[in-house]
């Protein structure tokens, strides 16, 4: 009988390759397949000739095709990031990369190579049992990557595989050394892939020329309305943002909100940052139907957060109003809200606006 064949995706680092070696154990065909995203040749979408190519990753023991999705790279994800930084928000190209490239490429690499399913490094679990699929997190509380992966539809979660959701970070490390992978002690990325150093200020200003200069010396306002200070453009700030707003004050401010139309910069009192509400867009349900009246769930605003108890309010086809049982604090727009009951990822969308607890007060 022919073994099943599963395309894995692979980065390099030590989560992907202990994902496939554990499939191999397991009994399937596995093939890897390493999408380059930096390459300055465009996409590799010609089917008369086929778009894969054997890897220039030689270190493992199963064959590896690489698959050129670089242009849509930049057109889906940079110019997406660079974008909303224009547009006074802050982006998680991570996500939106998940979805649009990894998931796409992969699921598109296992058609042409005629495999039943693709698998990922991530922590996260799949869940299929019920005849559905659906997302849970990972075992690995520290390392559960399910809130990057809240835009994937049930259809393609029921074509995915992910190998590591019930193991924790030691342990694949463990099995890594076991298996033999060369990159068994390579520490973990937490970068952007295409922002040099994590520094998204100097790439903004590098691949966008003239952009500081044109922005620069725009007005910072306290809550009272008051220009108190000029800005270095508002696209190199951030919600919550303390360090660096070159303005003097006998208490500490914040960033509060960015105005893009302005080019203004509206900061305040940590207190000011508090908001219980906020309207999310672009929503995807996948543990439920989309609501269609007030549903209760807890929510992240961004990964390393806490979840915090909400209700989920329908105010259009795919626009949500959440109200959180306690305010949550520096909820920025262009991050993702994500839902969950318990363990299981119920869907999630993205950030448009907050209202801040001082103007609920003077409703």
């Amino acid at each position: 009988m022919e073994k099943e064949h599963v395309i894995v995706g692979i980065s390099g680092g030590v989560d992907s390759a202990v994902a496939a070696c554990i499939l191999i154990e397991k009994g399937y065909r596995v093939t890897g397949l390493h999408i380059k995203v930096l390459d300055h040749s465009d996409d590799s979408t010609s089917l008369e000739k086929s778009p894969l190519i054997t890897s220039d990753l030689q270190a493992y023991r199963f064959p590896v095709f690489s698959f050129n999705l670089s242009g849509s790279f930049r057109r889906d994800i940079i110019d997406y990031f660079q974008q909303d930084y224009l547009a006074g928000r802050t982006p998680n190209p991570c996500m939106v990369c998940n979805k649009l490239i990894k998931w796409k490429g992969l699921l598109k690499g296992a058609d042409l190579l005629r495999a039943s399913h693709i698998a990922t490094g991530h922590y996260a679990r799949i869940d299929c049992s019920s005849g559905t699929c659906r997302l849970f997190k990972g075992a690995d509380s520290q390392k559960d990557q399910s809130y990057f992966l809240w835009m994937l539809s049930r259809e393609e979660l029921s074509k995915t595989i992910l190998p590591l959701g019930n193991l924790t970070k030691p342990e694949v490390r463990e099995l890594a050394r076991r298996f033999g992978v060369r990159s068994a002690e390579k520490k973990d990325s937490q970068e952007i892939c295409f922002v040099p150093d994590n520094d998204y200020r100097e790439f903004l200003k590098s691949s966008l020329p003239g952009l500081s200069e044109q922005l620069k010396g725009g007005e910072i306002v306290d809550s009272e309305g008051t220009v108190i200070g000029r800005h270095a453009g508002y696209p190199f700030y951030t919600i919550g943002q303390r360090k660096g707003l070159g303005v003097s004050s006998p208490e500490p401010l914040y960033v509060t909100r960015l105005d893009a139309e302005k080019n203004r910069i509206h900061v305040g009192r940590k207190t000011t940052l508090l908001c219980s509400k906020l309207i999310a867009e672009n929503m995807n349900w996948t543990g439920i139907s989309r609501p269609e009246t007030p549903t209760r769930a807890a929510a992240r605003i961004r990964y390393r957060d806490t979840e915090e108890a909400c209700i989920i309010v329908p105010v259009g086809e795919n626009r949500i109003e959440v109200v959180f049982d306690k305010p949550k604090q520096s909820i920025t727009p262009g991050q993702a809200v994500v839902f969950y009951r318990e363990d299981e990822v119920i869907g999630g969308g993205i950030i448009k606006e907050a209202t801040p607890e001082s103007a609920l007060r003077s409703e």
